[in-house]
Order: C-alpha cells, then structure tokens, then sequence
C-alpha cells in the first residue's frame, strides 16, 4: 500500500492559488476515483477537486477557508492494495521507526543536536495553523521535531522551540517575525541599540531581482505600496524565492510600524521644545486625543469571487468612458408570441424566457453595428472587430454577479439559446460553472427587470465594449392610432465605450433593437 501525496491541480487557466472551502472527506474515509475531495473557490469560479485513485484519507493538508498555491500538497490518501501486504509494511514501518529513534538518540548524547527528516523524504509535515504560528515566532519548523503522530509538528513543538531560542544568550541577528498589537510584522533585531531606535528599524528588505508570487499576491503588493522584490520569501519554489500574500501583509505592517515609530521619535522632539509651554498649563501642548478607529460592525472578508468581481468592475470603470443610452420599447407583440409558443417549447422539454427573443434581436442589431461587437486593442492602437458572437448572461449569486457565456448565438435556434442559457445560469447559481463557460464573451446582457428595475447603467465587462440592461415589463399607457390604451413597455439601458462606440450609433444600435422587438416576426428571418 502506498502513501500518495495529492497536490492542487490547475483548477483553470491562469489559477495560481484558491481556497479551499469545503472538505467533503475526513481522514479515515474510504475514497475512489474521481469522487469530489474539496471545494476550492478561486477568483472565477467553485470548481470541486476529485480525487485521482482509490484508496484511505490519511491526512489533511489544508484548512477550510486557506488559501493554497496551485501545486501544494492538500491531501494524502493511502492506495487501496493486500491486507497482508500492509499489515507486512506497517511491522516494517515500525522496526524502522524504533531504529531510527534509537540512532536518533544515539546521536542526540554523541553531538547534542539532530536534524529533522520525515519519511517523505525530508519533509515536514505541519497543519497550517501551526506554520503560521511557527512564522509568527520565528521559528525554523526544519529545526523543529514533531512529537504528533508520524512525527507531525504540534503548536506545542513550535512554542516548545520558541522558549528555547528566547533562553539562549545571544539574540538572533536576522529577520524575526514578532507580534505587534495581535497583527504579525518582520523586523530586525539589534544588539547595542537603544529601545527606541530598535523599534523604529525598517523591515528588512530581501533585495531580489526576481519573485515567484501569485497574480493576486503582485496585485496586493501593489495595493500595499511595497516592492515584491523587498519582501522576505516564505519559501523556494525551482530555486526561486516563492512570496505569499501573508509574507506581503506582515513585510507591509513593518513598514508601517517603522514609519510610525519615526513619527513618535520625531513628536518626542518637538514635545521636548514646547516644556516651557507645558510648564504653564498651555492647552495647546496637550497630546491630541488617539483618531478613532473603524466603527463596530460585522467584517466580512473581501476576496475570491466577490474580490475577483470588484476588480473587474473597477478595472471597466477607470478603464472605458462609459456612456448609457436609455429607451423604451413597446413589447405587446412579443408577449403573446411568448404566451403562445410556451407550450410547444414546454413539450419539447424547454422553458422559454424573453431571454432568447433579446438575444436573437441583439445578435442581429451587432451584425449591422459591428463597433458594438469590438474590442479595443490599446497596445496596437486598433479595434478588432469579432465575427463571432458570444452572448454573456449575467446570472446573481449568493457569491455575486457571474457572466455565463452562449457562444456562437448566430448559429443556434431559440429552443437551443433557451436550453442552454437555462442550463449554465442554473450552474452559475450553484457556483458549479467551470471557468472556461465564462469566458470568450462579446457582448453582455444583464437583467434587472426579474427584481422590478426598470433602468440602470450597468458596467460593461471589459474587455467588452457594451452591455444591455433589461427593465421589468410593465403595462404603460401608449398612444396607437389616436387613442391611449394600455401597452407592454419593457425599457433597456445600453452602456457602451465611447473611446469605440459613438453616441449615435449607440443610438441607432438600439433602435434596431426596438425594431425587432416590437415585431418579434422578422427575427425569425435573422
């Protein structure tokens, strides 16, 4: 029976880290192939993570709500294979081990120090929690020997060795993580220096000329205003320096420690000058009341797809001019040709939506306003022009907004635009759409009409160039030949880029729009 190690697999294209949600398994679990392991959320989609062979659950790797790198070791599952066979590795497992505790000791009364070796090859095996605790201390967790089972390194071991490296005489001159109002910050320590000036000493810069991070650990040193280059890694990855987001926050908080603590040195000087003042009772010189910080209140985290969905937001609304065009459209025709071809589609399996109407009306509008079916190529200075036509839906979910995509919409029927924009909106709202369904769009429609909007200015996806809104249908009065009855309105709010599209053929892109759906007969020529 072998020990096999499962790594997190590429769970979409362009994926260097997720996190793992969900354990649907526990160590001791009998598993087999392509049975869902875990949920991992990354910042496109919840995908689920089968597992690769049959066999036992040893160990879990990975915490719910972690975030793991693509490639780490999340699980390690026993292969399935002879009893005898394991009962004959588990006496030889035993033997070795109480060898090589006896050389172990052995070793320990000759030198006074061992190293740490695992049966994996020289690697530690620690849950999460206890590696961030072993940061948090500065300790060396290869230094560390595990007292768990199978030689796991415990929180105890690591606070055990933090004790022992606080009891020596000498302080460590390198880099030490150390805790600073419950939040974790690298700094230097110094021997010879006076207190004040230890606590103001920057955090020690790591000074590469190349990082291995993920997208969104870069996306965060940015945020932070620190260079990547400067942050202590974490670990090697190909003989490469590998930075995690935490290494990121801790390096940041340093800085930030430093630069306040050179703020305090420097209003310790100015205290010094004003003691005449003082001495007289002058107001002025009072310390200033601390700035209140962040009212109470719930704190929900803002990462994977609801992070994933605000950075594309903000990326289309810096990014594009926007400009919104709003209309109305009388649809009277078009809900009683719905009323009448629901039963048909209902027998041939289908549930069919106005949906497809405005995607067949909108697919036609693109062919005579291509501009609108376009993106812009900044770098070469040029607008392509698709001649495909890719649909994005934009379906709500608890997680929030996600855009499945129905390609090639010029060449499918309505039965088959309904069947299978019915079928990936499903998917979106269980989070179970693979991120490959939400990519290639070229156009957008969202609808807020299903919550009773009836206008909007909605965001374009980017890199689109537009995006329709639909409005609630509502029984409006309208004027038809001389007289004023009640109609079916439905409204629609077009966002486009007016770095590509203009305002008038925004305008007329809509028209043409109203045109067939007011008539809904001459899609049937599209």
């Amino acid at each position: 029976m072998a020990l096999k190690e499962f790594k997190l697999p590429d769970v979409g294209e362009g994926v260097a880290e997720g996190e793992l949600v969900t354990w649907h398994v526990a160590p001791g679990d009998e598993v087999t192939e392509d049975q869902v392991l875990a949920e991992v959320e990354t910042d496109k989609a919840l995908v689920d993570v089968p597992s690769p062979f049959d066999g036992t659950v040893k160990e879990l790797l990975a915490e719910e709500g972690e975030v793991v790198p693509v490639g780490d070791v999340i699980i390690t599952i026993q292969e399935d294979g002879d009893d005898e066979e394991a009962a004959a590795d588990a006496e030889t497992s035993d033997s070795d081990a109480e060898t090589a505790e006896s050389e172990s000791a052995e070793s320990d009364d000759a030198d006074g120090a061992s190293d740490d070796e695992s049966g994996s090859g020289g690697r530690v095996f620690a849950p999460p929690s206890v590696r961030r605790l072993a940061r948090e201390l500065g300790v060396d967790l290869d230094a560390v020997d595990g007292s768990g089972p199978s030689g796991r390194v415990t929180e105890g071991d690591v606070r055990a060795a933090a004790d022992d490296d606080g009891d020596g005489d000498d302080e460590p001159s390198g880099p030490r993580t150390v805790q600073t109002n419950g939040k974790s910050a690298t700094a230097k320590r110094d021997e010879g220096t006076s207190a004040s000036a230890s606590s103001s000493a920057p955090a020690e810069s790591a000074d590469r000329e190349q990082t291995l991070a993920a997208p969104a650990t870069r996306a965060l040193a940015k945020e932070e205003g620190v260079d990547i280059d400067a942050v202590p890694a974490t670990e090697m990855r190909d003989g490469e320096a590998f930075v995690s987001p935490e290494a990121v926050q801790e390096y940041a908080q340093a800085q930030r420690e430093a630069q306040a603590a050179d703020a305090e040195a420097v209003s310790a000087e100015a205290d010094a000058g004003t003691a005449t003042a003082e001495a007289t009772g002058d107001a002025a010189s009072e310390p200033a009341p601390p700035e209140a910080g962040p009212g109470a209140g719930e704190r929900v985290p803002y990462k994977g797809v609801r992070k994933a969905i605000g950075d594309q937001m903000q990326r289309s609304k810096y990014t594009a001019p926007h400009v919104t065009h709003h209309d109305e459209v009388d649809v009277t025709e078009l809900v009683e040709l719905r009323e009448q071809l629901k039963p048909v589609a209902e027998e041939r399996g289908s549930r069919l939506t106005y949906m497809p109407f405005v995607m067949k009306a909108v697919v036609a509008a693109l062919k005579d306003f291509p501009y609108l079916n376009s993106q812009l190529d900044e770098e070469n200075e040029e607008i392509v022009l698709r001649d495909e036509y890719n649909i994005g839906v934009a379906a709500a979910t608890d997680a929030g907004l996600l855009v499945p995509v129905v390609r090639d919409a010029d060449r499918k029927g309505m039965l088959e635009l309904a069947d299978e924009m019915n079928e990936k909106v499903e998917k979106a709202r269980n989070r179970k759409i693979a991120p490959e369904e939400m990519r290639g769009g070229t156009f957008t429609i969202t609808n807020v009409g299903g919550i009773g909007g009836e206008y909007a200015t909605p965001i374009i996806n980017y890199p689109e160039v537009a995006i329709l809104a639909l409005g609630a249908i509502k029984e409006k009065p309208r004027v038809v030949d001389g007289e004023v009855v009640p109609r079916n309105v439905l409204t629609l709010s077009l966002s486009f880029d007016h770095r590509v599209v203009d305002g008038a053929q925004g305008a007329r892109f809509t028209n043409r729009v109203k045109e067939l759906l007011e008539d809904p007969k001459l899609l049937v020529l599209e």
